[in-house]
């Protein structure tokens, strides 16, 4: 009896799971959404990382290929995504009682734009923004490949949450 009974709750969970009802994950994406697309996302920021379009572009497309079941395509997906980066700064954060700067931070801001026809109430058009704070005596060359790692993951989740979990 305690076999059969697990097996009925296991197979309602499953079954839930797969008509995107419920997700383990906490996903949210209504089942009559089958696509994705991303364009390119411009960098409009007056500071330039030459190669943060490509990597915010790129993650955000691994982002949905990975933690969904929806299909990439290059224009006019069910979710479309647009944007641009708006901001690339350094600046300080915190002096000591000399002036002397002891901090920094990087910010990174992205306008997002996601439009979903089958699902209007899902669209947005929102800014996100990060920042990652590191020792304003440390060489920000040396360090800035992992600050953007750091930074670029947290945006990525939330737009992602923003989208798929409808945070």
């Amino acid at each position: 009896m305690r076999l059969i009974f697990r097996l009925v709750i296991f197979v309602s969970v499953l079954g839930l799971s797969s008509c995107k009802i419920y997700s383990f994950k906490g996903i949210s994406i209504p089942a009559d959404v089958q696509t994705v697309s991303i364009q390119y996302l411009d960098n409009n920021a007056d500071l330039v990382n030459p190669i943060l379009s490509q990597i915010t572009t790129e993650r955000l497309k691994d982002k949905f290929i990975q933690e969904t079941n929806l299909n990439l395509v290059s224009e006019e997906g069910d979710f479309a995504f647009s944007g641009f980066i708006t901001e690339y700064r350094v600046a300080p954060v915190t002096a000591e009682q000399d002036a002397q700067t002891t901090l920094n931070s990087l910010t990174i801001s992205l306008q997002i734009k996601m439009i979903c026809e089958k699902h209007e109430e899902l669209n947005f058009d929102k800014r996100f923004t990060n920042f990652k704070n590191f020792d304003a005596s440390a060489n920000f060359s040396a360090e800035e490949e992992n600050l953007v790692d750091e930074i670029l993951e947290n945006l990525i989740n939330e737009i992602f949450n923003k989208a798929a979990i409808n945070w």
